[in-house]
């Protein structure tokens, strides 16, 4: 028996896959898959998208790689494109959204230390998921992804999603709070979709306590929840706002961006990215930005996860084990009242690509450059699945 040199941080793989394009990818055996997870919120504009394989030709023919002593006109252009878009003052560009939120969390305890606190605390959300770095991992609400490696980071207290109250009991038994960091949507949670007015309340709590209201949008962000970032359904500014994911499609990107005060937060000496907003994955990013919003896919995302949530709801209605269908945009989670973990090998054998997350959510996250017919596909091969699934 071979032993794979790769470490085994995976499992073992379903397939291998080898080629890809659009909405589609095609294993070494030639099986065809549409792709209702893309990469996991990854490849908003599906894979092999000729405009950003262009800029990143073209780029890499150029200069790749310089180092950050020195000005890279990709990154400011991004950074000047993000922050119009967003509202927001300045960016950081690291490599993933784990690095994004890493840099979160160091502003939070800058702006913590700033106001005399000895230990800065950031309240941290039950099920949230913000990547597996050590700050992070600890962030996240997860006891499986933390079990063996502790000790965890000190620093956050944890309390209820979607819990308002909740997030005040807490600031009053607790001096050393300066930060929230919350999903607008809870991915990795389960899809899970807030209060309409949850934000706006988050935001009117850290104004009042002087809190940063720091929102981890590498999943909801770069169009797939309808807005160019999630918190603009809502009307409010963010002080911190973390995305990756669909940045780049598919080249590693990360991005913190700051308003208000907390831009000021970071200083020459305080943070760096030997690789973050290189010329390469920046021009990946521009194309990848610049083609969801001229072509409108935050638009094409709230009408497509309606066509999908749409057709799933009818096709399903009536079957007593599907608990709740919901999402936003081309964010959609399908709950059953048992575990489904199989129904993600079931799917690849009608060649569909989903993923199962929180034990018994089907997680659908598609390319916004799906079209009607893709996604009448999709809940075709779905529905049936789900209708007939019986238990792991």
């Amino acid at each position: 028996m071979t032993v794979s040199s790769l470490m085994n941080t995976y499992g073992i793989a379903a397939t291998t896959l080898v080629k890809g394009q659009g909405c589609w990818l095609w294993d070494d055996s030639g099986s065809k898959y549409l792709d209702a997870l893309s990469g996991i919120a990854v490849c908003g504009l599906g894979h092999s998208h000729l405009g950003i394989a262009t800029a990143v030709a073209k780029q890499a023919e150029i200069l790749t790689h310089c180092s950050n002593f020195f000005g890279i006109p990709n990154q400011q252009n991004l950074a000047d494109k993000l922050r119009d878009i967003s509202g927001m003052t300045n960016v950081f560009f690291g490599n993933s959204g784990a690095e994004a939120n890493e840099a979160a969390i160091k502003m939070a305890r800058l702006h913590g230390h700033k106001k005399g606190i000895k230990l800065p605390t950031v309240i941290v959300m039950d099920n949230a998921f913000h990547g597996r770095t050590l700050a992070t991992l600890t962030a996240s609400g997860s006891r499986k992804i933390q079990a063996g490696f502790e000790p965890l980071v000190r620093g956050f207290v944890r309390g209820p999603y979607n819990d308002i109250q909740a997030l005040e009991i807490i600031g009053d038994n607790n001096a050393d709070i300066c930060a929230v960091l919350v999903e607008p949507i809870q991915g990795e949670g389960g899809i899970r979709v807030p209060d309409a007015d949850y934000l706006q309340k988050l935001r009117t709590l850290c104004d009042q306590r002087g809190w940063l209201l720091m929102l981890d949008e590498v999943q909801t962000g770069n169009g797939r929840t309808g807005k160019y970032f999630c918190y603009q359904h809502s009307g409010i500014l963010p002080d911190i706002v973390t995305t990756s994911k669909g940045l780049g499609n598919g080249v590693p990107i990360g991005a913190c961006l700051a308003s208000g005060d907390a831009a000021q937060l970071m200083q020459p000496g305080n943070h760096g990215s030997t690789f973050g907003g290189n010329p390469l994955s920046c021009a990946a990013g521009l194309a990848t930005v610049n083609t969801i919003i001229d072509d409108g896919l935050e638009q094409r995302a709230a009408a497509l996860g309606d066509r999908i949530m749409h057709g799933l709801r009818d096709a399903l209605a009536g079957v007593d084990h599907v608990k709740e269908i919901r999402g936003m945009g081309c964010m959609i989670g399908i709950e059953l009242d048992k575990p489904c973990k199989s129904l993600f090998a079931t799917a690849m054998k009608h060649g569909l690509i989903i993923n199962v997350t929180a034990d018994s959510v089907i997680r659908l996250l598609p390319p916004l450059v799906m079209t009607d017919h893709e996604a009448d596909q999709l809940v075709d091969i779905l529905a049936p699945l789900i209708r007939d699934f019986k238990q792991d």
